[in-house]
């Protein structure tokens, strides 16, 4: 598999996150040594496929200031698998558009990928579950209404910013029984088998 020479510079106090991350990557430090002014250069080698999705979470853990080099190093033997994430799912259990409601009864339940008032469907990953599982669930369920003022009360709903992927962090978040969907304007994660029937019988569906 291919594998580069990772060269970070960053301040001394992120220099023990970034060698953990990079860590469980797959990257095998290689030069670690201070630059003076509070920074720390840290170089590692790492498989490509352990960089998919990292730069993001990088500018995160250092605070947005980080700096990273990346070039191809050679061709090695396979370095074994990569941990993928800890955390399931949130599957939509039906079409039409995200209802603010749904959504903000469903933020106690973990991170939502979506906003109201979103194009949805059945299978569609909506957000990560705060558990292990993934969860089916109904983002499309309304407030039963009895009178104009419940009516305004549920428009002014005030819901947390959803987290939206790049490709790159899409790509890299998904596990084997899932895709990742590419259009003009968005970009989503969705199950290979999109109805939890079909998910339950081929046994693809993580178990609760």
């Amino acid at each position: 598999e291919p594998i580069e020479d990772v060269t970070v510079d960053v301040d001394d106090e992120y220099a023990g996150v970034v060698i953990e991350k990079l860590g469980t990557r797959r990257g095998e430090m290689v030069d670690m040594r201070p630059t003076g002014g509070g920074k720390t250069r840290v170089v590692f080698k790492a498989p490509s496929r352990g960089l998919i999705g990292y730069h993001g979470e990088f500018l995160t853990d250092t605070r947005g200031t980080g700096v990273m080099y990346r070039v191809f190093r050679e061709y090695a033997p396979y370095r074994g698998q990569i941990d993928g994430r800890l955390n399931g799912v949130l599957v939509s259990n039906g079409a039409g558009d995200s209802v603010p409601f749904a959504l903000f009864n469903l933020e106690d339940r973990g991170v939502l990928f979506i906003g109201s008032g979103e194009k949805i469907y059945e299978g569609m990953v909506i957000g990560e579950n705060a558990k292990p599982d993934d969860l089916v669930v109904n983002p499309l369920k309304a407030k039963q209404l009895t009178n104009m003022r419940a009516s305004g009360k549920d428009e002014a709903v005030k819901l947390t910013t959803p987290r939206r992927m790049t490709l790159e962090q899409a790509i890299a978040y998904i596990e084997t029984d899932e895709l990742v969907e590419v259009t003009p304007e968005n970009i989503r994660i969705r199950k290979k088998v999109l109805t939890e029937s079909a998910r339950k019988s081929s046994g693809r569906g993580k178990k609760k």
